[in-house]
């Protein structure tokens, strides 16, 4: 017998992130990694020097800050009307993909049904496949990626315990309107469901677009599980602070699985987030305008070079493109292409969406949609954006088109 059949069903399952390999492929070419959501820019000096401070006092063990609980306990309140206890509804832990993870195993047992809206982010998934629940995926229809309340409420069976929510939305850059907002909620008050939401880009909102927090729709608070991080607001992915917010009885249970899988998030910097979260509103103003900024440069960019901009991001850090109307290649190809080529690297669209949609989806037309498109993240600093550019507009042929076959 191999050593590989010594491993878990869950293990030989779980394979590696597509956008993981195509970032290595891209390190190889020295490409302009336009992939993965993380800024590479400074993070906020006052946040940054908070932490420096908390390791030089010695802030260096297991450690639970209730400031974060108190701060984010008025933030609910302030942002959404929420009224959360910060000694009972809230649990701290290494990021928003623990907590959603922990969240997950709180609530799934084995054959639970979880409504997922497809396209998604990946790690969604596997979560809900480790804890034995079963996902089910209701399509957003593109261009807009609009919610069918038809196709989501015919999605529900006996066996349904949850709804996941991500909004703003990755990857598309979606945000979810009222009335969206209003048919979810309602079906979850009528089918007895709870729901899961993403709210990491809560902050990243663009025009006139406000973020609604599932939760503070009638019959929804103490239905929702909030999952969100100090990550995407204050452009410090790697340091692993996050949070759930729930009711008492499951913030409890998160609590105690986040305990028993990692103990505590990072010391230091849940000292940092007593100071991030404090911010004063004038900085997550600026970090809106900072970002649209970005969002426009690089809708009109890739819209210069041949894409297809049907949607243009209403949140989030990201921008889904079409491929041009004429090009034969599927996503993989065309970004294997672009790495190779313009020597720059983005993630292929079929990473986020799903084969095991019901097979009258899968059997329209309209469903090839699904190799057509590409995930651009923005939050880079205006020195990449302006090289990416320059690397992209340097291959366009005299048809306005990117030279890649």
């Amino acid at each position: 017998m191999s050593m590989e059949s010594k491993l878990s069903s869950v293990a030989k399952t779980t394979t590696p992130s597509p956008i993981q390999e195509l970032s290595h492929l891209a390190q190889r070419c020295n490409a302009i990694n336009l992939a993965e959501g993380f800024p590479d820019f400074p993070a906020p000096p006052h946040i940054k020097n908070a932490a420096i401070s908390a390791i030089n006092s010695d802030f260096n063990q297991y450690r639970h800050v209730q400031g974060i609980c108190d701060n984010l306990a008025n933030l609910m309140k302030e942002m959404h009307g929420l009224d959360v206890d910060p000694l009972t509804d809230i649990a701290i832990c290494c990021g928003q993909s623990e907590a959603f993870a922990a969240a997950v195993f709180a609530i799934i047992n084995p054959g639970d049904e979880v409504l997922l809206f497809d396209p998604a982010y990946e790690t969604y998934e596997g979560c809900i496949r480790m804890a034995g629940g079963v996902p089910v995926y209701v399509a957003l229809d593109p261009p807009c990626w609009t919610l069918d309340a038809d196709k989501f409420m015919k999605s529900f069976t006996s066996s349904t315990k949850a709804v996941i929510l991500n909004s703003p939305h990755n990857p598309t850059g979606k945000v979810f309107s009222k009335d969206e907002l209003e048919i979810i909620a309602g079906a979850c008050c009528t089918k007895d469901c709870l729901a899961i939401t993403d709210e990491v880009y809560e902050h990243i909102t663009f025009d006139s677009e406000k973020h609604i927090s599932l939760a503070s729709l009638p019959g929804m608070t103490n239905r929702t599980i909030i999952t969100s991080s100090l990550s995407k607001t204050y452009g410090v992915t790697g340091w692993r602070v996050g949070w759930a917010i729930a009711p008492a009885f499951i913030a409890s249970a998160i609590r105690n699985i986040h305990t028993k899988i990692t103990d505590s998030a990072p010391a230091p910097f849940q000292e940092a987030a007593l100071i991030a979260l404090r911010s004063p509103p004038d900085y997550f103003e600026s970090l809106k305008k900072e970002y649209e900024l970005k969002r426009n440069y690089i809708v009109n960019l890739l819209a210069g070079v041949g894409f297809r901009i049907q949607f243009k991001p209403q949140g989030s850090f990201f921008l889904f493109a079409e491929l041009p109307e004429d090009c034969l290649l599927s996503d993989v190809e065309y970004v294997k292409e672009l790495i190779r080529q313009a020597g720059v690297v983005a993630v292929p669209g079929c990473g986020f969406f799903h084969s095991n949609l019901p097979s009258e989806e899968l059997s329209k037309p309209c469903s090839s949609y699904q190799k057509r498109y590409i995930r651009f993240a923005f939050c880079k600093s205006h020195a990449t954006l302006a090289a990416a550019a320059k690397k992209l507009v340097k291959l366009l042929d005299a048809s306005g088109y990117l030279k890649l076959h």
